[in-house]
């Protein structure tokens, strides 16, 4: 048995607008934006490339050559290949490919693009696990077993065509070519990647719906809540809303790579023969956005509505604090006409001032206890209570 090549990569979606700068960053270390100069050749000089080269085929892309022998595609749309020659031993060849990408190129990448709409932070520190192919040559089923067992993947399912057969596990695809060109198996792995990370992020959405559902209902839930615990939450719930809405257009633009990837391949003579593994996966992922992007519409509605009433609330502890505080002022007015009118008003004298201090620690001490009343206070949370939806 024979791994031929191994390949890495990753999608997050792109335009041809944001290809034409990665290009001018690789080409010369420039960008047309803001950025520091010496840094944005620093990070250049990091990635040690060889070769630069555009290329346009179905999708115009940039193919880099390192000098360590790593293969990068980047493409219009945003998926990024890795790919190199089985030169080591598999591990160490996945471990310069992933470090390659991770240390090196996404980095420079991510500083690129670092001005404009900001990640959302729920997603910023997502730990992303790529899918890892091997291209293996006439391997038998007993050697791409003993591959799979010595890492520690259990197999999800095979597909066994006459020219190539996948295996499946939960990290790592193996792609048996039995007469298949080169280049067809890393188009057919470039599609595997794009599927893998757009489900990916479609399965982090819906996540995150669950996550932000949940940290709502569970103060809903409890039907009252604390005077001073209303402004935290209205304000994390301003929060929520703002993911919402960064999420929400990721989510509106995802529909358009579909369709695309999708054309190319159905107009692609070489790509016929991958059909019957690819087609019905794209069908699939556009099924599964629709979802989400429903759900998503659904969370928007609860997060609004939510901030609608704990605006309300935030409202009526305000005014309930204002109350107190006027109070304590027609109090503290009451006592100084009083004094003023009064024939035994103290004059400035030692028991003037000490009269004085009297009137402000009573004044402070009682906006202080109905400072503490008002934040004690529980406000009824009037909801209209709804069955849990299984999401």
């Amino acid at each position: 048995m024979k791994v031929e090549r191994i390949f890495v990569g990753g999608w997050f979606q792109r335009t041809t607008l944001h290809l034409s700068e990665i290009y001018d960053f690789l080409k010369d270390g420039e960008s047309p934006l803001p950025l520091d100069k010496k840094k944005l050749l620093t990070l250049r000089d990091s990635l040690s490339l060889s070769d630069i080269e555009l290329s346009v085929e179905d999708l115009e892309y940039i193919h880099v050559t390192t000098s360590g022998g790593i293969e990068v595609k980047i493409f219009e749309d945003g998926l990024i290949v890795l790919g190199k020659d089985n030169e080591k031993d598999v591990r160490a060849d996945i471990t310069d490919l992933t470090s390659y990408y991770e240390e090196k190129l996404s980095p420079a990448i991510s500083y690129i693009f670092s001005l404009g709409a900001p990640v959302p932070k729920e997603l910023a520190n997502i730990k992303t696990i790529y899918p890892y192919f091997l291209v293996l040559k006439n391997a038998t089923d007993s050697e791409v077993q003993n591959l799979l067992d010595e890492f520690k993947q259990e197999k999800y399912f095979e597909i066994k065509e006459k020219t190539f057969q996948v295996y499946r596990g939960d990290k790592l695809y193996i792609v048996n070519n039995i007469s298949e060109k080169i280049t067809d198996i890393e188009k057919f792995i470039q599609e595997q990647i794009f599927m893998r990370e757009f489900k990916g992020q479609l399965h982090r959405y819906l996540n995150l719906h669950r996550i932000i559902w949940e940290r709502i209902a569970e103060v809903k839930e409890k039907g009252k809540i604390r005077g001073k615990d209303v402004g935290a939450f209205n304000t994390r719930i301003e929060e929520y809303a703002k993911t919402i809405n960064l999420i929400d257009t990721r989510i509106n633009q995802m529909g358009a790579y579909i369709s695309t990837r999708e054309s190319v391949l159905k107009n692609d003579p070489h790509m016929q023969k991958f059909l019957g593994v690819l087609q019905f996966k794209y069908e699939t992922l556009s099924d599964t956005l629709s979802y989400v992007k429903d759900i998503w519409q659904m969370t928007s509605n609860y997060v609004d509505s939510a901030l609608n009433l704990f605006s309300s609330i935030q409202a009526k502890s305000t005014e309930s604090s204002v109350t107190n505080l006027t109070i304590i002022t027609s109090m503290g007015v009451g006592a100084t006409l009083m004094g003023l009118f009064s024939k035994s008003a103290p004059e400035f004298t030692l028991f003037g001032v000490g009269y004085f201090i009297a009137l402000a620690v009573i004044g402070y001490s009682a906006n202080k206890v109905m400072k503490t009343i008002a934040e004690r206070r529980m406000y009824k949370i009037q909801d209209v209570d709804v069955a849990k939806d299984i999401t």
